[in-house]
């Protein structure tokens, strides 16, 4: 395997977490109450869309194929959910709790990857860029997981 491949590789499992995050974000806005957190949930989504546009743009730039949609892993978190928002008493705590969870997951990834080596530095720039805004929205859904319970 060819060093753009291994980068592009690894870069497209980013990508596909950032697809899965942005569905997420997206399920969530339906399933709690408060426009205040639904606000909170669209500017994610909308982050997590900026952030598979970058890691597109860098996996083409290494002449490799981006992945076009999320996990199938994703898909059974939001269906979970969607599901545990039906049965629990507090809606908005467990979505929450669920968002926490995810961007958690995801923030392991980014530490991952990071702590490779032989990142070039741009990627490596970028990668630390979205590594802290999923810290500080984690930071954020703690507060507003507090707030609602």
């Amino acid at each position: 395997m060819t060093f753009s491949e291994e980068i592009s590789n690894k870069l497209n499992e980013l990508l596909v977490k950032n697809y899965d995050a942005e569905k997420g974000y997206l399920n969530a806005i339906d399933n709690v109450d408060s426009d205040r957190l639904k606000m909170f949930f669209k500017r994610r989504a909308s982050e997590r869309s900026e952030f598979a546009k970058e890691l597109r743009t860098e996996i083409l730039r290494y002449g490799e194929d981006p992945k076009d949609s999320g996990s199938f892993k994703g898909t059974v978190h939001r269906n979970w959910m969607s599901l545990k928002s039906l049965f629990s008493s507090n809606n908005e705590e467990a979505i929450l709790e669920e968002a926490i969870k995810g961007e958690k997951e995801s923030l392991e990834s980014y530490n991952d990857l990071l702590e490779e080596r032989n990142l070039p530095p741009s990627i490596d720039s970028l990668l630390i860029k979205h590594k802290n805004a999923i810290q500080a929205a984690i930071n954020t859904e703690k507060v507003h997981e507090e707030m609602v319970s």
